[in-house]
């Protein structure tokens, strides 16, 4: 390795610096409040999990499986993966951990780090950062509209979601993929639809049309869109009873006043998804491509070695979020400062400086104090800089006194303090 090397982040990863925090808090709280409300509790799972979770799950004739997944094999022999989606690991403690005892639907929320080799571009990222939620063991169509409620009302207090012409705002795409009853006439329909048009679409297309039909819909390449785009509703083919139950969420969300618009070719890029699938994407022209989406997947608990229990969920990327709050300029907190910058005129002086940010600190006053050989006129311009709130200067007349000199910075105002009474004067300030 040579001296002059300068590391850099891995390609598709992102560091998150102190001024974007407040954009990640206010997500934060946002969701936890929102989860909250609806009922949902948090869950944790691991960063990587045995790989045949996801090929069960998820599908093996996917992107995440065949292209984007981080597989390893840990010293004992057995592959692991990092995890690439959130759905199936929360489906697994569902199981492994008896929730099926617990009322349904169990509810649950989660913020955690998902890994995929994909290619980077703005808002999507080789580690990227999602929050998710699923709703396990209720088949109803309400159930259904009260998750697409909690991402909207996430999207609506973080200011996203925007008025039906708002062209800042978000649009719900909703559609409906059928179940075991149904899809496999509505696939036949769909090769049928592609035989004479395999020579117009890409290469992973023509594999998918063996393999996997449905994800032909799902496909991102310029040069099949107009193929897809003429491509047979699945609406059109429903069964009976995935209309009815499409049907019900869409009144369900007419009672709720969100609007969405009916796309017959979402399908989503994970092979578990049945019945409803749902994605918010910006309204204006251009911008990021899906902000979060999910839908049904009422047969993966039973892929997954349980009983057939009826499931749905969705995601949101933090990156994504982000990225359209800072292009529509929403407003975040500025990022916390330090009341109280504490400094020293000469060594002898450091320990009471010490100790008196401690005492502040302890006082829940934040507090942070010079350090080094600077000079007082470089430890008040690092005040300055720091955005601190108050100067606490600590000389040698103050030394032998058990006084500080506390300067407001905002106008330059001084007065004298006892060292113990700092705290006090900082939490109450004299009037004027």
């Amino acid at each position: 390795m040579t001296r002059d090397r300068q590391y850099r982040a891995p390609r598709g990863t992102l560091d998150v610096l102190p001024q974007d925090q407040p954009y990640w808090d206010r997500v934060w709280q946002a969701s936890a409040r929102v989860c909250a409300l609806f009922g949902y509790q948090r869950i944790e799972t691991p960063v990587f999990e045995e790989a045949t979770l996801f090929t069960r799950g998820v599908g093996e004739v996917t992107d995440i499986i065949q292209k984007e997944m981080y597989v390893f094999q840990d010293r004992g022999g057995q592959d692991l993966a990092l995890r690439p989606e959130g759905t199936a690991p929360v489906c697994r403690a569902y199981l492994e951990h008896g929730m099926h005892n617990l009322p349904q639907p169990v509810r649950l929320w989660y913020w955690c780090p998902i890994f995929r080799y994909d290619r980077p571009q703005a808002g999507r990222y080789r580690q990227h950062t999602q929050l998710g939620v699923e709703a396990i063991g209720e088949a109803d169509a309400a159930v259904d509209a009260e998750v697409i409620e909690l991402l909207f009302r996430l999207y609506e207090e973080l200011g996203l979601a925007g008025l039906p012409a708002d062209r800042q705002g978000l649009t719900l795409n909703l559609n409906s993929i059928g179940d075991s009853s149904c899809r496999p006439a509505y696939l036949d329909a769909l090769r049928a639809y592609y035989a004479d048009k395999l020579k117009q679409v890409c290469n992973d297309c023509e594999a998918r049309y063996e393999r996997n039909p449905l994800r032909l819909l799902d496909c991102k390449q310029e040069r099949c869109q107009p193929v897809i785009a003429g491509a047979p509703p699945f609406t059109d083919h429903l069964c009976d009873a995935c209309a009815e139950h499409f049907s019900r969420l869409r009144s369900y969300l007419d009672d709720l006043a969100i609007g969405y618009e009916i796309n017959p070719r979402l399908v989503r890029g994970l092979d578990y998804y049945t019945r409803t699938v749902f994605e918010f994407q910006p309204r204006e022209e251009g911008a990021q491509s899906t902000v979060g989406g999910g839908g049904r997947y009422d047969d993966l608990i039973e892929q997954l070695g349980g009983r057939p229990t009826p499931g749905i969920g969705w995601a949101t990327g933090i990156e994504r979020i982000v990225l359209n709050l800072k292009r529509q300029a929403l407003p975040v907190d500025e990022p916390q400062r330090p009341r109280v910058y504490v400094a020293f005129q000469m060594a002898e002086a450091r320990s009471a400086a010490f100790r008196l940010a401690s005492a502040l600190r302890r006082a829940g006053i934040a507090a942070v104090v010079a350090a080094g050989e600077r000079s007082l006129k470089a430890q008040m311009r690092q005040a300055d800089a720091l955005g601190a709130e108050y100067a606490a200067v600590i000389g040698r007349r103050e030394l032998a006194e058990g006084d500080v000199a506390l300067r407001r910075l905002s106008d330059g105002h001084q007065e004298t303090v006892p060292l113990a009474d700092v705290g006090q004067r900082i939490a109450n300030p004299p009037a004027g």
